[in-house]
């Protein structure tokens, strides 16, 4: 059952133009994304992200059990990036550090997706506010790899107040956009929202594996760094979700009874984010290296997640 999903999730059409950059890299292909291009689908990837979040989030039913949700989801985004970053920020420097820690500490789309498929073939559903969770613990844990970077990196912002690195770190623009896209879908007229699905549901597939094209491209141009950074992020992409899945997965128990949420909340600690933050990333940090990360994120926790953490993460939660 976990091969068939490990073979449905890396045969997804975005995953493999993903590959497909790489190869175009490999045989020395001049096959590119415009710049201007790659930072508009960054920026449309964003805010797609967010504005189905906010749809969601005003479509679910308010009780305390969802309240609490969100603040353990939104918590966990948090604490994964804080004490990731110290792990690794000796090893890895400060920028690479930073992004590597957001990308834990946010969450992976596809693999919420193939979560799904999971449950789905266990019998089980999981709430419609859960979608909502993994949109919002995307901006935490990019706000805390910024701050961390600018906190850190080079003497800059140690004269500034917390006050002053975070009020940049929200005013960022891809933390803005996703926060600001967050709130305008939770707002908007319902069925004035339905007139731009097209445009954020329909298309996002489609954007999604052209940026992953792009990213590729980038990974491919940088696959020595990761081949070169040694036995220590390899071993990091499968400890770190491991451990984070599962401590979520028996923690969880105190804010939800339900099998299919405390599961869905695992995965989403466990998942590392190559979409939201490698387009964050690229325009607040281009120093960090996406040819270690997004491969960290996409060749090693992604697989291990579907193959070994899926099955770890529901027998602590049966």
């Amino acid at each position: 059952m976990n091969v068939q999903l490990l073979l449905q999730s890396l045969t997804n059409p975005a995953l493999l133009f993903f590959f497909l950059g790489i190869l175009a890299v490999r045989l020395k292909s001049d096959l590119k994304i415009p710049e201007n291009s790659s930072k508009f689908i960054s920026l449309y990837l964003l805010f797609a992200i967010g504005f189905k979040g906010g749809q969601e989030l005003a479509h679910s039913q308010f009780e305390m059990k969802i309240l609490w949700a969100i603040l353990f989801g939104m918590a966990t985004a948090c604490i994964i990036p804080l004490y990731t970053f110290f792990v690794l920020k000796k090893r890895m420097g400060v920028e690479n550090a930073g992004a590597i820690a957001a990308a834990y500490g946010s969450v992976s789309a596809v693999t919420f997706v193939t979560a799904a498929s999971f449950l789905k073939m266990q019998s089980l559903d999981f709430s419609g506010h859960m979608v909502a969770i993994m949109a919002l613990m995307e901006a935490p844990a990019i706000i805390l790899g910024v701050l961390l970077i600018r906190w850190f990196g080079n003497g800059h912002g140690k004269q500034a107040s917390l006050g002053n690195l975070l009020k940049h770190s929200i005013t960022n623009g891809s933390v803005f956009l996703i926060l600001g896209s967050l709130l305008i879908g939770f707002l908007a007229n319902e069925q004035e929202a339905e007139g731009i699905k097209p445009f954020t549901t329909d298309i996002f597939k489609g954007f999604l594996a052209i940026f992953l094209l792009d990213m590729g491209i980038t990974s491919g141009k940088k696959l020595k760094d990761f081949l070169q950074s040694g036995w220590f992020t390899s071993a990091f992409a499968v400890i770190i979700p491991i451990l984070n899945g599962s401590l979520v997965a028996f923690l969880s128990e105190w804010v939800s009874p339900e099998p299919g949420d405390r599961f869905m909340l695992a995965i989403l600690a466990a998942s590392a984010s190559y979409i939201a933050v490698p387009a964050a990333m690229k325009m607040a940090v281009p120093k960090a290296n996406p040819g270690i990360f997004l491969p960290m994120a996409l060749a090693v926790t992604f697989p291990i997640n579907i193959t070994i953490g899926f099955p770890i993460y529901f027998m602590i939660i049966q």
